[in-house]
């Protein structure tokens, strides 16, 4: 049974581990976005996993691929799990609200369903942060839980957790004003690998910031 107080992130996925992983790593539409990344970025590439979880798929999958991988999560058995699971790679306990990147020095940045526990605000100030991070022509892809909600409780996973978003209609007016040109769009349902599994519809984002 969940509890009644809603749990931050780091706490939430300290206790997911590799459930999640479980769950969520074969989402087909996170696959879809790293091979559409993989055939624009050069060789040897920087890329930033934000959220990066267990490593798998998005930093593995890049790591495969050649590129230097940098990942960062709230979660500290998260970040233990993706070092053991990606050794190639380097990843930091760091929120992407405060972890520092020297603007315009990354190639890509991967950011899939890390800001859905955070404020509007807090979105926003996030989506300024990894668009400052890319170099001019870099690239952004982006996957999240679209819905006009703010700051709502939920069950996640037998968890609680309190969400918000913004409804698929508008997050890409919400891009843009991070100074991001929006490539393509897709939205998806999927169903989670889990007992507790619902139907979530997704929202995928491929960006690129101006050259």
């Amino acid at each position: 049974m969940p509890s009644d107080a809603p749990l931050p992130a780091d706490r939430l996925f300290d206790l997911l581990g590799a459930d999640y992983e479980k769950a969520f790593g074969h989402l087909p539409e996170q696959h879809a976005a790293l091979e559409w990344l993989g055939e624009r970025l050069r060789a040897g590439a920087r890329v930033l996993d934000v959220g990066s979880g267990t490593g798998v798929p998005t930093a593995r999958v890049l790591a495969d691929k050649g590129f230097r991988v940098e990942g960062i999560d709230v979660s500290g058995v998260m970040v233990e799990l993706a070092r053991r699971q990606v050794p190639e790679a380097v990843f930091h306990r760091a929120d992407v609200r405060e972890f520092q990147v020297e603007p315009g020095s990354v190639d890509a940045v991967c950011a899939f369903f890390p800001l859905l526990q955070m404020t509007r605000a807090d979105i926003d100030v996030s989506l300024h942060r990894m668009a400052e991070w890319l170099r001019p022509g870099g690239y952004l892809v982006l996957g999240t839980v679209p819905g006009d909600v703010e700051q709502v409780d939920i069950v996640f996973m037998g968890h609680a957790a309190r969400v918000s978003s913004y409804a698929a209609a508008d997050y890409p007016d919400r891009v843009r004003l991070a100074g991001l040109e929006i490539l393509e769009l897709r939205e998806r349902e999927f169903v989670p690998d889990h007992r507790d599994g619902v139907p979530e519809n997704h929202l995928f984002v491929y960006c690129r910031r101006p050259e």
